[in-house]
């Protein structure tokens, strides 16, 4: 409730709109200040007259007004500049360390105004708490909204690259694999890859991209696929664990690999195609032919160029198989066309504004983002949410808007710190 309260507040959506201090002094608000979302008063900086005398300093907000000593603020100095005490419930008075009285208001919300707000933050069966709501907003709204979300996601993930590079002391290669591995986690499993890639260097890795067996028998060792042989293993499978196992008793001895004793790996329930281990191979050949991805990513300049970067065809042992035993890959290509599409997603438009930003080459970060223009838009649960809502999803672009939307506001209900269900709310204050 004190959330909301500080979002009428902030809003100016109080009511009534003639305010006046609990011993009867006139109120009106030139600034209602700044919000603070760190420790001490609420709201900095605030302009307020009182009576026939203007202040200027900080305002608090409790539900209730006994709040203040609840919390301590009655021998906390920082609160000695509030200037306002704004309340939903009259039940004490409030003083500064020198036992001067703070003036103090009222400030209930409308009712329907917070029965809104409440229902749509606290309905625990809705998808889409505004779904009823969102294709009637004006277009104009949601574009802004949707162009703000789309690169709000695009920073978030070039600053995961960014923090990689900085980590490996500019090593934009190491960085790129680390990032590409979590990336054919699809989700899944990004996690178990990414610790596997950062307990298993790209830079040892190249040092024998001469023998695919040798960086196999790392990989799949690290990822303790060669623990135990699995059940119903053909010949030629039993003599290929065997040469992994072979390639990583050698790797570990050079180079002190280690690994935890479980990296977490989620195979339940996963269709063949996501299986990690056809996966784990393609990113073996990948290092094999050199991770020349590291070098031509940056070249990239539209979506052909960017998919033919995974334009990958597996041979070998892997050529026809999901995992150790099962035989029924459909052919060689080790990614699908929807894969390869959430791999320049993830991986090539972040990097390619990470770099951008970190060299100065602007032309780069504009790059990152026509390519979510030109690349199909995702089809997962989050965004069927909204197009099942009546929301137009064209690109990729918005449909990375949209699942930053859903994570970071629908699904923690943050309702009120979102342009829809601000607009949404600020209609229904209007109205009461």
């Amino acid at each position: 409730m004190e959330k909301l309260m500080q979002y009428v507040w902030q809003h100016r959506l109080w009511m009534p709109s003639d305010m006046t201090t609990v011993d009867g002094q006139r109120v009106d608000v030139l600034d209602p200040g700044l919000l603070n979302n760190d420790s001490g008063p609420d709201f900095f900086n605030a302009k307020i007259r009182i009576g026939d005398r203007m202040w200027a300093g900080n305002v608090e907000i409790h539900v209730r007004a006994s709040d203040w000593q609840r919390h301590g603020h009655h021998t906390d100095p920082a609160y000695d500049s509030v200037i306002l005490h704004v309340v939903e419930r009259d039940d004490a008075r409030v003083h500064r360390l020198n036992g001067e009285e703070i003036p103090q208001i009222v400030m209930p919300c409308a009712a329907n105004f917070s029965r809104s707000y409440h229902e749509m933050v606290n309905n625990p069966v809705a998808e889409l708490p505004c779904a009823s709501y969102i294709n009637s907003l004006p277009q104009i709204y949601f574009t802004d909204w949707v162009t703000a979300l789309g690169f709000e996601r695009l920073y978030e993930k070039a600053a995961r690259v960014s923090e990689y590079a900085n980590r490996f002391g500019g090593d934009w290669g190491q960085a790129i694999y680390v990032v590409l591995a979590r990336a054919l986690g699809f989700s899944t499993n990004s996690d178990a890859f990414e610790r596997l890639a950062l307990l298993t260097p790209l830079r040892q890795l190249m040092r024998h991209r001469d023998s695919q067996i040798t960086v196999e028998g790392a990989l799949f060792g690290q990822a303790g696929f060669l623990d135990a042989l699995p059940e119903g293993l053909s010949d030629d499978g039993a003599h290929y664990i065997r040469r992994l196992k072979e390639e990583y008793v050698f790797m570990t001895g050079k180079y002190g690999l280690t690994r935890p004793q479980s990296l977490g790996w989620r195979m339940g329930r996963l269709r063949p195609q996501n299986f990690p281990h056809r996966r784990l191979a393609t990113l073996a050949q990948m290092i094999s032919e050199g991770f020349t991805i590291g070098y031509k990513l940056l070249h990239v300049s539209n979506e052909e160029e960017a998919r033919a970067l995974f334009d990958l065809h597996l041979s070998g042992f892997w050529s026809r198989r999901y995992n150790f035993t099962t035989e029924s890959a459909p052919g060689t290509g080790a990614l699908s066309k929807s894969s390869v599409t959430t791999l320049i997603i993830n991986v090539v438009s972040p990097v390619l504004h990470a770099y951008g930003t970190a060299t100065g080459h602007l032309e780069l970060c504009d790059r990152a983002v026509d390519l979510l223009h030109s690349l199909p838009p995702e089809d997962n649960t989050l965004v069927r949410a909204f197009t099942g809502a009546g929301i137009d999803c064209p690109d990729a672009y918005t449909s990375q808007a949209l699942i930053q939307l859903r994570r970071n506001y629908c699904h923690p209900r943050k309702c009120l710190y979102c342009r829809i269900g601000h607009r949404y709310l600020s209609e229904k204050a209007i109205r009461r």
